[in-house]
């Protein structure tokens, strides 16, 4: 199902009238503020996963640093 451009206007149009124009650009910086942290989250979260894996092969497999 395609959108087409007088759909696009009339939620647009909608948009403006529950909102009001003046408020728009403020949910749009409050969207783009919360798009940064999750990603910041998932940055962070993916970094202490890593880190606990490497824990674990670590426990498991030795030191790769220390020689035989």
């Amino acid at each position: 199902m395609k959108v087409g451009i007088w759909q696009l206007l009339i939620v647009i149009l909608l948009i403006v009238l529950i909102f009001g124009a003046k408020k728009i650009p403020e949910i749009a910086r409050a969207l783009g503020r919360s798009s940064g942290e999750f990603k910041k989250g998932l940055k962070e979260g993916n970094a202490e996963a890593t880190a606990k894996v490497d824990e674990i092969k670590e426990a498991i497999l030795g030191d790769p640093d220390q020689k035989a």
